[in-house]
C-alpha cells in the first residue's frame, strides 16, 4: 500500500503544478482511490479542462492502478466525453435508430455544409463544435439535437440550422463588442 501512495504521490509531483491536477488529485482522495468510481472521475477531469486529453488519461489510469484501455474505452463510450478542445458553443445531434430514421444525418449534413466543419469538428475561431451521439435517450422526441446543453426535440436541417447561425451571430457580436472598449 505504501509503494502504491508514493507511486501515486510521484505522479502527482508530474503535472508541472497544473492546479486542474490538483483538483483531480483532491477528488482521486475523496473517492479514495477506488477502480469503480472511473466514470465520477472521468465526469470531473472533463468538467475541470473542458475535454480528455490523452496525459490526463493516461494520469488518471496511473493515479486509480487500472489499464489505460480502461480507462480509454469508459471515455469512448459515453458522448459526453470529448478528446479534443469544444467550441465556445455545442451541438450534439443524435443518432441513433431512430433519430437516424427521421433523417438525423440530413441535419448533420446541413450543420457540416453551412459550417464548413466535419462532424466532431470546431470551427476555426473556435466558436462552434459539431458533434454527434449514439443515443441521446429521447427517442419519442427524434430527430433529437443538443445546442448549448439544451435539448431540442423534432428538429430539422433548417430549424438547427437557424439556430445555430443565429447562436453564432451573437456571439460574434459580443465578442466584437467587447473589442470596442
Amino acid at each position: 500500500m505504501a509503494a502504491l501512495r508514493s507511486a501515486r504521490e510521484k505522479n502527482s509531483q508530474s503535472t508541472n503544478g497544473d492546479e486542474r491536477y490538483k483538483n483531480i488529485d483532491r477528488e482521486l482522495r475523496r473517492l479514495r482511490y477506488e477502480k469503480d468510481a472511473l466514470l465520477e472521475v472521468l465526469n470531473s477531469a472533463q468538467e475541470l479542462f473542458g475535454y480528455l486529453p490523452e496525459e490526463l488519461l493516461s494520469y488518471i489510469s496511473r493515479q486509480l492502478n487500472v489499464p489505460l484501455s480502461r480507462v480509454y474505452g469508459v471515455a469512448t463510450f459515453y458522448h459526453m466525453f470529448t478528446f479534443e478542445p469544444l467550441g465556445e458553443h455545442t451541438c450534439i445531434i443524435c443518432t441513433g435508430t431512430a433519430c437516424h430514421v427521421k433523417d438525423s444525418e440530413r441535419i448533420i449534413e446541413a450543420i457540416s455544409k453551412t459550417f464548413n466543419i466535419p462532424a466532431g469538428g470546431t470551427t476555426p475561431e473556435g466558436l462552434f463544435s459539431l458533434t454527434t451521439a449514439r443515443c441521446l435517450g429521447s427517442c419519442g422526441l427524434a430527430p433529437v439535437v443538443v445546442l448549448d446543453g439544451q435539448v431540442r426535440g423534432k428538429e430539422t436541417p433548417e430549424s438547427v440550422t437557424k439556430r445555430v447561425q443565429e447562436i453564432i451571430a451573437f456571439s460574434r457580436d459580443e465578442r466584437t463588442e467587447g473589442h470596442d472598449e
